[in-house]
């Protein structure tokens, strides 16, 4: 799916249908969005759809940044590995 930009087209209108319990609209591939998520928000009687975009690595760095660091503290398994031994090849 190409990413847009934020650009002004036309409105088109679209169907509404239930889903089980709940309102769907189905979406002109014109406006298809990317991802698998949107954010749905209410801005008096209109709906803004929104894509849920996956954090940058400047976001998951600075996430990373404020979490504390691993000291001694923590607990890691053991392994049942032996050290291997040196061998005489030539």
């Amino acid at each position: 799916m190409p990413q847009r930009r934020h650009s002004k087209t036309p409105p088109k209108e679209a169907k509404l249908f239930r889903n089980n319990r709940s309102e769907a609209v189905r979406i002109p591939v014109e406006f298809e969005l990317p991802g698998e998520k949107v954010l749905i928000s209410r801005e008096g009687d209109r709906l803004v759809i929104e894509p849920v975009r996956k954090p940058g690595l400047s976001a998951r760095l600075a996430q990373w940044a404020q979490e504390p660091p691993l000291g001694p503290e923590d607990d890691f398994p053991g392994t049942d590995d032996m050290p291997v031994k040196s061998e005489r090849i030539f």
